[in-house]
C-alpha cells in the first residue's frame, strides 16, 4: 500500500508541474500577443503571471523587460534583463536589452560594457554592433563609432540604419562624400526612407551641390509630409542660393508641423531680417526664446535686430543674455561694445572688445573698434598698436587709420 500510494502521489507532483508549465506558458504567449497590439500594461500583467508560476522563465523576463522599457520603466527593465542574465548568461538579447535601458538612462560605459558581452556572446549580432557604435557616437569617438557600424554592416550588408548611422558619423568628421555613399546605399535598399533622402540632402548641401540638395529634400518630404527638419532644412539651402522668400516659406512649414521647432523660428527670423523686416525678425527669434531659453544665437541675432532698430538698451540686455549662456560668444561681447560706446560708455566698451579678442585673438574688429576708442582718448599708442593688429588680421580699414594716424 505504501508503494502504491507514494507512486500515486509521485504522478500527481509531476502532473500538477506539467500543468503549471502549461499554464505559464499560456500566459507568456497572451503577454506577447498583447505586446503586439501595444497592450503594454496587459502584456506586462501576463508575463508576470508567467514568471510568478515559473521563476525560471527567461524568455518571460526579457519580454517583460522590454514591456517595461517601452512604458518608461528603465530601471524596472535592468532588473528583468538582469534576473535573465542570471538565469542563462550566454543569451545574447539580454545583455543587448540591457544596454539599450542603461543608454537611455545616462549610463554610455555601462551600455557599452552590456553591448560589447552581446557580441562576445554573439559575434553575429549586427544590431548589438550599432548600437554600440551609436554609444561610441554620443561619447564623441565618431571613429570607433564608424568601425562598429562597419561591423554591423558586415554580418549584414542590408542593415539601413547602421548606413544611416555611419553616414552621419562620417559627416561629422567632415567626410561629406563617403556620407553621401553610404546615405545612397540606404536609398538603395529602402527607397522610401526620408531620413536618408534629407541627410544625403544636408551633406550634398554643405559641399555646395543646392540643387540637387533640394531635389533630396523634396524627396523627404514627399515620402514624409511631416518631416519637419527636411522643410527647415531646405530652407537653408533655398537661402543660401537667395532665394529668402521660398527659404520663409519652408521654415513656415516646418513650424507647422512642430510649433516646438526652435531652429525653424530662429533660421525664419534670419531671413526675414535679410529682406529688412526687422520687427517680424525678432518676434521668431523672441519664439525661438520661448521654445529653448538657452538659445544664444537667438539672443544674439535679437539684439542685432534691437541695435539696428536703435534700441541700444534692448540690444545690450540681450547680447547680456547671450554672453551668460554662452561665455565664450566673442561677437556678443564685440557688438556689446560698440553699443555701450554708442551710448557714452567708453571704459564698458574698451573692456568688451577686451574680453572679445581674449576670446578670440584673431578678432580684427574688435581690435579696429577699441584702436577708435582709444583714438578718441588720447591713447595713440594704444590706439596705433591695436590697428597694426588689425592690419595684420587683413582689415584694410586698419591699414588706412595707420598711414593717416600712426606715422
Amino acid at each position: 500500500m505504501k508503494k502504491r500510494v507514494i507512486v500515486f502521489f509521485i504522478v500527481c507532483i509531476a502532473a500538477v508541474m506539467s500543468v503549471t508549465a502549461q499554464t505559464a506558458e499560456s500566459y507568456f504567449t497572451a503577454g506577447l500577443e498583447k505586446a503586439k497590439k501595444g497592450l503594454l500594461k496587459e502584456a506586462l500583467a501576463e508575463l508576470t503571471k508567467a514568471i510568478e508560476l515559473n521563476p525560471q522563465f527567461v524568455n518571460a523576463y526579457i519580454n517583460r523587460g522590454i514591456a517595461k522599457a517601452n512604458l518608461g520603466d528603465k530601471n524596472g527593465a535592468i532588473a528583468d534583463y538582469t534576473k535573465a542574465i542570471e538565469l542563462n548568461p550566454r543569451i545574447a538579447e539580454a545583455y543587448s536589452n540591457r544596454g539599450s535601458a542603461k543608454r537611455n538612462l545616462g549610463d554610455k560605459y555601462g551600455a557599452i560594457a552590456d553591448y560589447t558581452k552581446a557580441i562576445e556572446v554573439n559575434p553575429q549580432f549586427a544590431l548589438a554592433y550599432s548600437n554600440r557604435g551609436a554609444v561610441k557616437s554620443d561619447l564623441g569617438d565618431k571613429k570607433e563609432a564608424i568601425a562598429d557600424y562597419t561591423k554591423a554592416i558586415e554580418v549584414n550588408p542590408q542593415f539601413v540604419n547602421a548606413y544611416i548611422n555611419r553616414g552621419i558619423a562620417k559627416a561629422n568628421l567632415g567626410d561629406k562624400y563617403g556620407a553621401i555613399a553610404d546615405y545612397t546605399k540606404a536609398i538603395e535598399i529602402n527607397p522610401q526612407l526620408a531620413e536618408a533622402y534629407s541627410n544625403r540632402g544636408l551633406a550634398k548641401a554643405s559641399l555646395g551641390e543646392n540643387e540637387s540638395a533640394i531635389a533630396d529634400f523634396n524627396k523627404a518630404v514627399e515620402l514624409n509630409p511631416q518631416y519637419a527638419k527636411a522643410y527647415d532644412d531646405r530652407g537653408t539651402t533655398k537661402f543660401d542660393l537667395g532665394d529668402k522668400e521660398g527659404a520663409i516659406a519652408d521654415y513656415t512649414k516646418a513650424i507647422e508641423v512642430n510649433s516646438q521647432y526652435a531652429d525653424a523660428y530662429y533660421n525664419r527670423g534670419v531671413a526675414k531680417a535679410a529682406l529688412g523686416d526687422k520687427y517680424a525678425a525678432i518676434a521668431d527669434y523672441t519664439k525661438a526664446i520661448e521654445v529653448n531659453p538657452q538659445y544664444a544665437d537667438a539672443y544674439y541675432n535679437r539684439g542685432y535686430a534691437k541695435d539696428e532698430l536703435g534700441d541700444k538698451n534692448g540690444a545690450i540686455t540681450d547680447y547680456t543674455k547671450a554672453i551668460e549662456i554662452n561665455p565664450q560668444f566673442a561677437k556678443a561681447y564685440s557688438n556689446r561694445g560698440v553699443a555701450k560706446a554708442s551710448l557714452g560708455d567708453k571704459e564698458g566698451a574698451i573692456a568688451d572688445w577686451t574680453k572679445a579678442i581674449e576670446v578670440n585673438p584673431q578678432y580684427a574688429d574688435a581690435y579696429y573698434n577699441r584702436a577708435i576708442t582709444y583714438y578718441n582718448e588720447g591713447k595713440t599708442t594704444l590706439a596705433c598698436a591695436d590697428l597694426q593688429k588689425a592690419k595684420e588680421l587683413g582689415l584694410k580699414q586698419a591699414a588706412a587709420m595707420i598711414e593717416e594716424n600712426c606715422k
